[in-house]
């Protein structure tokens, strides 16, 4: 549906399948930052037929409610990152390197925002804490979540876990964790040039892999 901003005029296209239905959501304009209020109770919003993305978001977050922070709209382009830690020496490290990389930084403050987030948003970098949200690594959903993902989308996002427990770039300890980098703590000064590192050679190796897949006539 269309919407338009009634502060700037800026007209906003949103596919059904973003809005909730039967309820009153509130929309952040990407222009001018203003508040757009939303009933979807009237609309007759046709949802996309479920994906296997979506049965996994489903399984995973069903014991979650969604937060009532709103909706927030992003140009076409723009590289989204999540960060899942809570600590403020931490994040004084993380997001400046982020935002040097031209990332749009989000960070939630426990794992129920985390979780709408996610459903609303396509990451590129997920960046997360053992000590965010008290949840560990073990069992932890937003993995499980990103393991159930098939393989097109889940190697479009690039997954960082940071512990005291890692050795940093430790690949063997990465491909354990089905993520695609791990950083120690003690590190984080470094955070930008790590992830400069990791996601060029991450890119590198998709690509030879994805010229692999065409010439085998899979892609």
């Amino acid at each position: 549906m269309d919407i338009t901003c009634s502060l700037c005029a800026t007209t906003l296209h949103i596919p059904d399948e973003k809005l909730p239905t039967n309820q009153v959501v509130n929309i952040t304009c990407p222009k001018c930052k203003g508040r757009i209020r939303v009933d979807t109770r009237d609309l007759d919003l046709k949802p996309a037929e479920p994906t296997k993305e979506d049965e996994a978001k489903q399984e995973f977050f069903s014991e979650y409610e969604d937060d009532a922070s709103p909706l927030e709209l992003f140009e076409e382009g723009v590289k989204l990152a999540l960060v899942l830690d809570t600590d403020d020496l931490r994040l004084s490290q993380i997001t400046p390197a982020l935002e040097e990389l031209n990332y749009k930084v989000i960070q939630p403050l426990n794992l129920q925002e985390a979780m709408s987030k996610i459903r609303l948003h396509s990451f590129d970098i997920i960046i997360l804490s053992d000590a965010f949200d008290g949840k560990g690594f073990e069992g932890n959903p937003i993995i499980n979540y990103l393991n159930h993902l098939s393989m097109s989308v889940r190697r479009g996002i690039y997954l960082v876990l940071i512990s005291t427990s890692f050795k940093t770039m430790d690949n063997m300890m990465a491909f354990a964790m089905s993520a695609n980098l791990v950083i120690n703590p003690e590190d984080l000064p470094n955070t930008r040039l790590i992830l400069k590192k990791g996601t060029s050679d991450n890119e590198k190796f998709y690509k030879v892999f994805m010229d692999a897949l065409k010439e085998a006539g899979k892609e």
